[in-house]
């Protein structure tokens, strides 16, 4: 059920290869029900009998909608609600989330006759819809669906509405869970995170759905920028099965010649997303013989190192740039300037980034009104990186410390190569920039995707690189434009969390999902607007400047802001990476 457009064609199926599809019947027109509730992860769902005696029509059909939040038996709960000329609804035709305020109203203009019927109308928001393969395709738009109901036997049922499936994000959240699955950059050869979403029961399916879509691919938000080990052919020679040890057999054929790098990806892929569903052992099997004779299992540790997101060290800090100067601003000394040309006036810095490993700076630099790239080394000389604009955003590294990105000029998406002679290049970003002004850009810690403020809006993409080196910006996605407002900026908490701040009052900072599903907004009470800098890293905390200077925040049980460095309104924090 979905009132966009463009939302037949997209195509969602999300049963589950172990969970039997059982046939759909009438269901006794007055039996009595209680709304599906979250069950235990493993638990078989206790399945209510039908709606609720004397229910109204408007009842019915909100809890119809609640109801469609388990997809087991084809959303068999959700069609206890159907009277049986409704048995045809097609539940595979699409799946959009709601998210807000959902309103059940009397439809007007619907031509109904006599007493035995009427149409409720459905208001809402919707934030997007899931498709076929589990991933999330975030379309902020309104809703509204009408629907026919009956009466019967004292009863109301519903007798007519359109095809697909409708759930609130609350249900939505108690019915699916996110599950990174794990493709293969082509260029880097490591494993990359694609986000989508499982229904949590049955527990017991989960595994065999995570091999369905490691078989199928890579999801839309990251075609042509991930790939994967599997042969178009590969599938499983057999069901998935338990051994007596607990280790999960999974038994692949058609794999085609793979080398041992090969075979490591391909390993990868399987027990990195396998552990997303808590698989702790996976004995990986070829044509029935062990992919690596030498190993009969396989762990999540075994091939930790092929993972291509890398995340900043304990003891490498973070830093600001304020009053011209790169200065420390975690540690002893916060405010404390650098030693040599970065810290020391020599340039007149604007903004800068550091690698992972914290051996190199990127600075933005203003001279006589023009902007200049320069980096600094390990011994903190500082030479030019061959760039010049009126503007340019912040620079960005890529995982390797092999590239540093800047917009230049709201438009251009230029890279330097610091490998070798070093060179530059520019990124083909005409699909971004045709949205409208670049004013920030982050590559995320798996060098995979980018968020990108264009516009005062928030997007992500996939950052697609080809063998002879060259490079694009595809499958741009916006997120949630009607909650954030008008974005500042943005910065990678993680490969599949993008952190935002905005010139709304009432949401200054929020937690965005990278595909606009999941958002949460983060306290700003003791900030004063307007906000003009945000550093995010994994582990660490929020750092935010606002007109008055720059605060941590730590999350957990702290509910206020920390004054880190005061009086410095132009400041700009970033963490490594």
């Amino acid at each position: 059920m979905t009132a966009h457009p463009r939302a037949g064609a997209v195509v969602v199926a999300l049963l589950l290869a172990l969970a039997g599809v059982a046939g759909c019947a009438s269901v006794p027109e007055s039996s009595p029900v209680q709304v599906l509730r979250r069950v235990a992860d493993g638990a078989a769902p206790v399945l209510p009998a039908g709606p609720v005696d004397g229910s109204d029509p408007a009842e019915v059909v909100r809890g119809f909608v609640n109801a469609s939040g388990s997809s087991l038996d084809r959303h068999g709960v959700a069609r206890r609600f159907l009277a049986p000329e409704a048995d045809g609804w097609d539940d595979a035709s699409g799946i959009t989330v709601l998210d807000g305020q959902l309103d059940t109203v009397p439809a007007p203009n619907v031509r109904v006759t006599g007493s035995a019927m009427t149409a409720i109308r459905i208001r809402g928001t919707a934030i997007g819809r899931l498709t076929f393969a589990g991933a999330f395709e975030p379309d902020q738009s309104p809703v509204q669906i009408d629907v026919e109901l009956v009466r019967r036997e004292g009863q109301w049922r519903i007798s007519s509405l359109p095809d697909g499936v409708l759930v609130p994000l609350t249900v939505f959240r108690e019915s699916y869970r996110p599950v990174k699955t794990y493709f293969v950059d082509p260029v880097r050869r490591l494993a990359v995170a694609d986000l989508r979403y499982l229904p949590t029961v049955p527990a017991r399916a989960q595994s065999a759905r995570v091999l369905e879509l490691l078989l199928a691919g890579p999801s839309p938000a990251m075609l042509g920028a991930a790939t994967t080990q599997f042969a178009p052919g590969a599938r499983l020679r057999s069901n998935l099965t338990t051994a007596s040890d607990g280790a999960l057999i999974v038994d692949l054929t058609r794999l085609g010649d793979l080398d041992e790098e090969g075979r490591r990806l391909l390993a990868a892929q399987v027990v990195l997303s396998l552990a997303e569903v808590n698989i702790g052992r996976v004995r990986l099997l070829a044509e029935g013989e062990p992919l690596f004779p030498d190993r009969l299992d396989l762990t999540r540790d075994v091939v930790a190192d092929l993972l291509a997101e890398v995340q900043p060290g304990g003891d490498v800090p973070g830093l600001v740039v304020a009053g011209g100067r790169v200065r420390e601003l975690t540690g002893a000394q916060p405010g404390a300037e650098l030693p040599g040309q970065v810290g020391n006036g020599a340039f007149d810095v604007e903004s800068a980034a550091s690698t992972v490993d914290g051996q190199r700076l990127a600075l933005v630099t203003r001279d006589s009104g023009r902007r200049r790239l320069h980096l600094a080394g390990p011994d903190g000389a500082v030479g030019p990186a061959a760039l010049d604009a009126r503007r340019m955003t912040r620079p960005s590294w890529t995982p390797s410390g092999g590239e540093v990105w800047t917009v230049m000029d709201s438009a251009v998406v230029a890279r330097v190569i610091t490998e070798g002679a070093g060179r530059t290049g520019q990124v083909n970003a005409a699909e971004l920039a045709a949205l409208g002004p670049i004013e920030d850009l982050r590559l995320s810690r798996d060098g995979m995707r980018v968020v990108a403020v264009v516009g005062g809006a928030l997007y992500t993409a996939a950052v697609a690189r080809s063998m002879d080196g060259e490079v694009a910006i595809r499958n741009i996605r916006r997120l949630r434009p009607a909650d954030l407002g008008d974005v500042v900026a943005a910065d990678w908490r993680a490969a599949d969390t993008v952190v935002a701040i905005t010139r709304t009052p009432e949401r200054l900072v929020a937690q965005v999902s990278v595909d606009g599903l999941r958002m949460q907004g983060v306290p700003g009470n003791n900030l004063t607007p307007p906000l003009s800098a945000v550093a995010a890293a994994q582990s660490r905390p929020l750092v935010v400047t606002d007109s008055g200077g720059v605060w941590s925040f730590g999350g957990g049980d702290q509910d206020a802001w920390r004054s880190v460095l005061a009086a410095v309104p132009d400041a700009e924090p970033f963490y490594p990476g």
